[in-house]
């Protein structure tokens, strides 16, 4: 993120926001807006743009058009409405988006993420490295979720060394029932 290059813009959409009741809090970095716990928004500044993202803009209607999916084929739900300066912040058609949001997240209109989990192969390069005992039992005790996500990490490596390295740091992990992403959960 480049927050720092659109530092009043940002805060000219914060004032915006703030007319809500949306409550701002700070995950993965950036600011991102909640109504009873829920994300609803998220703003942030990026090389050419900043931006207002919608985590279920997909159901807004959208009548001037102005939502993005940025990254089409991967994201289903998430919306950006991009902006190149202070001009283009119309407060009236903001806050409208914004009603419609929080209405929607009220409403419980989401995309529910799809399970990717259910249905994996192990790859043979980490069967081969869960080939001790305890370290087979300590992999099947994770959830499959979990068991996912170290065979994801595996899997997405493009050179075998890269795999290999991954493996070596992931293994002791395992053996210590730790998942791979736990750092990044709330307890």
């Amino acid at each position: 993120m480049n927050n720092e290059r659109w530092t009043t813009e940002l805060e000219q959409l914060k004032d915006i926001i703030a007319q809500t009741e949306l409550v701002e809090t700070v995950k993965w970095g950036a600011p991102v807006y909640t109504i009873d716990g829920k994300n609803v928004i998220g703003i942030g500044g990026f090389k050419n743009y900043f931006t207002i993202w919608f985590y279920n803009g997909v159901f807004l209607a959208d009548p001037k058009k102005v939502l993005v999916n940025a990254n089409e084929g991967v994201t289903k739900a998430l919306r950006q409405w991009r902006f190149t300066s202070v001009a283009e912040l119309d407060e009236k058609l903001i806050l409208a988006y914004l009603k419609e949001a929080i209405a929607n997240e009220r409403a419980g209109k989401a995309i529910k993420a799809e399970s990717k989990s259910k249905n994996f192969e192990i790859p043979e390069i980490l069967q081969f490295a869960l080939a001790e005992k305890k370290l087979t039992e300590a992999f099947l005790k994770f959830t499959p979720g979990k068991q996912y996500e170290f065979v994801e990490h595996i899997n997405d490596a493009k050179q075998e060394k890269t795999k290999l390295s991954r493996i070596e740091k992931i293994l002791p992990m395992i053996a210590d029932g730790v998942g791979l992403n736990d750092k990044y959960r709330k307890n």
